[in-house]
């Protein structure tokens, strides 16, 4: 189990399979693909200045990870190959966008499918 405020030991951009793997010091691995980091960017460009005004991110299926940003001690920015730099991810934010990574998906492509949009 990972608190979420506990910091990742280790980062690897796995480019084979498009996954953040986050390593921590309780032996717990987890990874989030780098299309599901992109269109949960917490930016304002995808969240919008308020409630209501979130973008749907769409043909982002083959995005990748550039660079991973670190952030302080606190969060990361990554630097996708699309151009979008401007999502700061902190520690607490990603452990919440593991807890919750299931949930997320689902809805973001029923909302995908609901605006007859496309992932590619």
């Amino acid at each position: 189990m990972v608190n979420e405020n506990e910091v990742p030991v280790k980062l690897v951009l796995n480019e084979k399979k498009c996954l953040l793997e986050l390593y921590y010091s309780t032996g717990t691995l987890t990874s989030l693909s780098y299309e599901f980091l992109r269109v949960h960017s917490p930016s304002a460009e995808v969240v919008g200045h308020g409630p209501g005004q979130a973008t749907l991110q769409t043909g982002k299926k083959n995005i990748k990870i550039i660079y991973l940003n670190p952030v302080g001690n606190y969060a990361l920015r990554p630097e996708f190959s699309d151009g979008h730099s401007t999502g700061i991810y902190s520690w607490k934010y990603l452990k919440w966008l593991i807890d919750n990574k299931e949930g997320l998906w689902d809805k973001y492509l029923k909302k995908i499918e609901s605006e007859g949009a496309s992932r590619i």
